[in-house]
C-alpha cells in the first residue's frame, strides 16, 4: 500500500510539474510574440510571395480583430482564396475547375484561424487542457521545447518553442490527404517586429519532399480594413 501511495504521489507531482512548466513556457511564448499587447492592434495587412517548385505567386493576407482573416494567392491570373468572416469560412480554388465559393469544414476553419495573429492558439489550447510537454529537441541547432497539442478527432500536432527566445520554430503534423497519411513540417523564421507586431517573415513548409516558402515583403499595422473585405461576392 505504501508503494502504491508513493507511486501515486510521484505521478501527481510529475503532472503538477508539467503544468507548471507549461504555464511558464506559454507565458514566455505569449510575451515573446507580443501577444500580451494584442488588444492594442486592430488590423494587419501582409503582402507576400509564395514560392513552390521554382514558381513565385503573389499572396495578400488581411487580418482584423478579433478573428477575421483572408488570404489570396494569385497564379496565372486566377485567385485562390481562403476567408473566415468571424462566423463561417469559405474557399475558392479555380484549380479544381470551379470559381464558386465552397464552405469550409470545421477543421479547415480551425486551420486557417491558427494562422491569424489575433488568435493566441497556444494559450487557448493550454486553457483547454490540450497541451502536454513531451520533452526537448534540437531544431536547427537550438534546443526547443516539444509540446503536443490534441486537436481532436484523434489528430494531434507537435509545436516546438525555442527555449531561449520563446518563439515557435517548428510544427509537425500528420494529415490525411486522399486516404494517405502525409507528414507536414513548418519552420517559421526571420522574426521581425513592425509597429508592435512580431511576425516570422519567412515560413518554410516541407511535405512529401517538396518545400513551400512564404516570404513576407510588406507588413502594415492598423490600417483601415472594411468588414466587406471578408465577404465573398
Amino acid at each position: 500500500m505504501k508503494k502504491l501511495i508513493l507511486a501515486a504521489s510521484f505521478l501527481f507531482a510529475a503532472i503538477a510539474l508539467n503544468a507548471q512548466n507549461l504555464d511558464e513556457i506559454i507565458g514566455k511564448f505569449t510575451t515573446a510574440n507580443k501577444l500580451d499587447r494584442i488588444g492594442d492592434i486592430k488590423t494587419i495587412r501582409i503582402s507576400a510571395k509564395t514560392s513552390i517548385m521554382g514558381m513565385e505567386m503573389p499572396t495578400e493576407i488581411w487580418m482584423k480583430s478579433p478573428n477575421k482573416i483572408k488570404t489570396v494567392t494569385s497564379f496565372n491570373g486566377q485567385d485562390m482564396v481562403q476567408v473566415f468572416d468571424g462566423e463561417k469560412g469559405y474557399s475558392v480554388n479555380p484549380m479544381t475547375g470551379s470559381s464558386s465559393p465552397v464552405e469550409m469544414t470545421p477543421e479547415q476553419v480551425k486551420q486557417i484561424s491558427r494562422n491569424n495573429y489575433f488568435n493566441n492558439y497556444m494559450a487557448q489550447y493550454h486553457q483547454e487542457g490540450k497541451l502536454s510537454l513531451e520533452g526537448e529537441e534540437s531544431v536547427n541547432g537550438k534546443q526547443a521545447y516539444r509540446i503536443k497539442a490534441d486537436l481532436g478527432n484523434g489528430t494531434s500536432a507537435l509545436m516546438y518553442i525555442d527555449k531561449a527566445s520563446g518563439l515557435l520554430v517548428k510544427t509537425s503534423a500528420t494529415v490525411n490527404q486522399q486516404g494517405m497519411d502525409i507528414t507536414v513540417e513548418t519552420y517559421p523564421s526571420d522574426y521581425t517586429e513592425t509597429n508592435g507586431v512580431l511576425l516570422p517573415m519567412k515560413t518554410t513548409t516541407s511535405t512529401s519532399g517538396m518545400d513551400i516558402v512564404i516570404s513576407f515583403t510588406k507588413v502594415e499595422v492598423d490600417i483601415p480594413i472594411e468588414d466587406s473585405v471578408f465577404k465573398l461576392k
